[in-house]
């Protein structure tokens, strides 16, 4: 111990200098807005870059469940391909028209960074702006609903996971299409909340919990979870609702960036009809 005073004393000016420029760039970060963005998103950058490699180990680790996942996606968009239908009448007519048009549209991105046990959990994604990554997109796996994007730099996007006490999403029982907002209460990173259902709705558990499309992030019907267990207070006029959430975010590793190509319009609208 006497000879780390040593060298300390002996080299106090040389510290003295490391401790002064460390207080010079603070000031500097909090206080220039600039500066500060451009910290933040080089700071992202590197992070960013540093939990790749790491992940990297842990990806090898986890390829069995990365596989079972993928199979559950392929056999569902197979369900979708034109040879899964059978066609029952062939006396059709076909009519060309313009009714329908693309929506939404789906980016892969790969999960380098999670956290399930704070109370304002985020994740990684290993996608950017250059990727057409951008704030407020929502964020999916073959499994449920992970979150909404809160944070891009040029080659990484942070997400605000539905495990953070500031999300909240708009969602419906699908069997009964009654709306609540989905919550999480902050202790178990399996399960969820469902407030705001009136206590005339018969519920049952096991029911479906779906996002409702009631805002411009998630499509209708998106799953979430199933209902595990309700109550309610005498005092109260909305269940307690239990939520069995979908997605094991204790195990993420591919998810969907959902773009809504008609977003804008829709939020250009709305905030025309408020000011009238």
């Amino acid at each position: 111990m006497h000879q780390i005073f040593n060298f300390i004393w002996k080299n106090y000016a040389f510290f003295l200098f490391i401790i002064l420029q460390f207080i010079c760039f603070t000031l500097i970060i909090q206080h220039n807005n600039y500066h500060r963005a451009a910290f933040i998103n080089k700071t992202n950058d590197f992070f960013g870059q540093l939990t790749e490699q790491v992940d990297g180990v842990y990806n090898y680790f986890s390829l069995a469940s990365v596989n079972r996942s993928l199979a559950k996606e392929n056999a569902l968009l197979r369900e979708k391909q034109q040879d899964a239908f059978f066609i029952a009448d062939r006396n059709f007519i076909i009519v060309e028209d313009t009714i329908y048009q693309q929506k939404y549209k789906y980016r892969t991105a790969k999960v380098i960074n999670n956290s399930i046990h704070k109370r304002r959990n985020y994740i990684t994604l290993n996608k950017g702006s250059q990727h057409g990554i951008k704030k407020d997109m929502g964020v999916i796996s073959a499994d449920g609903i992970i979150g909404i994007i809160t944070g891009v730099s040029q080659n990484y996007a942070t997400v605000m996971s539905v495990l953070n006490a500031n999300t909240k999403i708009s969602a419906k029982i699908k069997r009964l299409n009654h709306m609540g907002s989905l919550v999480w209460d902050g202790v178990d990173y399996r399960k969820a909340s469902l407030n705001d259902i009136p206590l005339h709705v018969t519920l049952e558990k096991g029911d479906s919990i779906v996002t409702s499309g009631f805002s411009a992030i998630f499509p209708e019907n998106i799953f979430i979870g199933t209902i595990n267990n309700y109550s309610f207070k005498e005092a109260d006029n909305f269940f307690t609702i239990e939520v069995d959430l979908g997605v094991d975010f204790n195990n993420l590793s591919y998810v969907y960036v959902i773009e809504n190509l008609m977003r804008h319009e829709q939020q250009y609208l709305e905030n025309q009809t408020l000011k009238e």
